[in-house]
This record gives structure tokens, C-alpha cells and sequence, in this order.
């Protein structure tokens, strides 16, 4: 099977300092990977990497795209690279409000990213803007409200719902719980898992909560320093943690 996504050396520095070094992994169809570590692990910067948002230094991300085949997207113009992220790839935030337009309606959020890939029918773009706030557990009356007036729960849900809506293979996430509250979190982690299962997403999930990845992720990488100590299987590496530092970050959650 050919991979969704090869990623091979990516290292991106900051003159002395080290983002990310030379990390690679293969990512299927329907796989689910999380990257864990301690802030400034360098988890951040090589999702930022990954999704176009950095130059890297060294290395390729090398997409299986629907027309053309396997592209690495780091030689890739900057149009092909925003048509792949309006596309075939997802960018859910930290936070919220830099993933949606705050002034603009909730179904306007929705729509403006059908309307990016061609959608021109007002009431079939309403229609589907209303379906996805369903789907993300908002109510359809809310479909005029700004994201000014949700919760931040809320406002997460419709910046997932603004980002599925185009029916993306690849979906990269920063931390998407972070910040909510923990009923708000547990929530939040029903529906994610429920809309992977359903769509056959893959996905890419940075966090430093290693509940997130037990629940959402099959596989696990775990970075310290820029560098991947350890990555496997989720249940494995967080059951019986290999290197001192994963050991340190598990053992570190059960003290809680």
C-alpha cells in the first residue's frame, strides 16, 4: 500500500537551536499518528513542517495526491500547496479563533471553505453548512451567530465542522483540546474519534496530554529536544515505555 503521507528527514533550525531534526515516518490511509513531548519538544514545529506552514530546512513530505500521485509538498508552488490545504488536507487549531473568521456567520464559516473549492448554490452551501453544525453538535439555529457569541467549546467544534466540511483524507491537529475544560475535552474527544472512524480520516495530532493519544491515535511518537525517542504502536509505548523520557512523561500522568 502506498503511503498517504512520507515524511523523510524533516529538520527545521533556529540558528543554534534545533526545532526538529531529521524525522521520518510513513502515515497510511486511515492512520491516526500522535506526537507527544513536553512544550518546546519540537512536536509544534514539526506538524507546522508537515502542513506547509514552515519551510524545513532538510527533508520531504511527500503526499499521495488524488490527481497526481505521490508530490512532495515542500517543492510544491505556494498555490498548489493552499488549493492542497483547502482540499485534501485540515488544519484544526489550539485555538479556535485562528482557525475561524470571527466576524463572519457560523454557516458563513462553514461556507466560505466549499465556496474555495468551487461551490457557487447559496442554498445547497447553507444546506451543508447546516448538516456539518449538526454533525459537530450545534445547534442549527445558530447557523447566523457569530463564533464571537460560542463557547470555546463551541467554537472548536465549528472550526472541526469548517474544516471537514470539504471532505479532507488528512487533517493536522495542534493540541485540540487545549484550553477547553475537562467535560468540554472529554466531549470534544468523542466526537473527533467518531468523525475519524466515520470519514476514514488520517490524522496527525500534536499534544502533551497522553490521554488524547491513548483515545484517538494508533501509533505514537514521542520527541524530546527536536529528536524522536521513541515511537510504536499507542498502547505499547504507553504500557511498557522504552526510553527514560517516555518513561518520565507516563509515569508523570499517573502521579496525578
Amino acid at each position: 500500500m502506498t503511503p498517504l503521507l512520507s515524511v523523510q528527514g524533516i529538520t527545521k533550525r533556529y540558528g543554534a537551536h534545533i526545532g526538529c531534526a531529521d524525522v521520518s515516518f510513513d502515515l497510511y490511509p486511515g492512520e491516526v499518528m500522535g506526537i507527544v513531548g513536553e512544550s518546546g519538544s519540537g512536536k509544534s514545529t514539526l506538524l507546522n513542517c508537515m502542513a506547509g506552514h514552515l519551510r524545513p530546512d532538510a527533508g520531504s513530505v511527500v503526499f499521495d495526491t488524488r490527481g497526481h500521485g505521490p508530490r512532495d509538498t515542500v517543492t510544491m508552488s505556494e498555490p498548489e500547496r493552499r488549493m492542497l490545504g483547502r482540499t485534501d488536507w485540515a488544519f484544526v487549531h489550539q485555538h479556535a479563533r485562528d482557525g475561524l473568521r470571527m466576524g463572519v456567520s457560523a454557516g458563513g464559516n462553514v461556507g466560505e471553505r466549499l465556496m474555495a473549492v468551487g461551490a457557487r448554490h447559496y442554498g445547497d452551501i447553507r444546506d451543508k453548512a447546516v448538516d456539518w453544525l449538526e454533525r459537530v453538535e450545534i445547534d442549527a439555529g445558530r447557523v447566523d451567530d457569530r463564533p464571537t457569541t460560542f463557547s470555546g467549546g463551541m467554537q472548536q467544534r465549528l472550526q472541526i465542522a469548517r474544516n471537514l466540511v470539504t471532505g479532507p483524507r488528512l487533517v493536522f491537529m495542534d493540541e485540540p483540546t487545549g484550553g477547553l475544560d475537562v467535560s468540554v475535552q472529554a466531549r470534544l474527544l468523542d466526537l473527533l474519534r467518531g468523525l475519524v472512524r466515520d470519514m476514514g480520516l488520517s490524522a496527525i495530532i500534536v499534544t502533551h496530554d497522553l490521554a488524547v493519544v491513548r483515545l484517538l491515535a494508533d501509533r505514537l511518537m514521542v520527541m524530546k529536544d527536536g529528536l524522536v525517542v521513541e515511537n510504536g504502536l499507542t498502547d505499547q509505548v504507553l504500557d511498557d515505555p522504552q526510553h527514560a523520557y517516555t518513561q518520565l512523561l507516563v509515569s508523570s500522568v499517573l502521579q496525578v
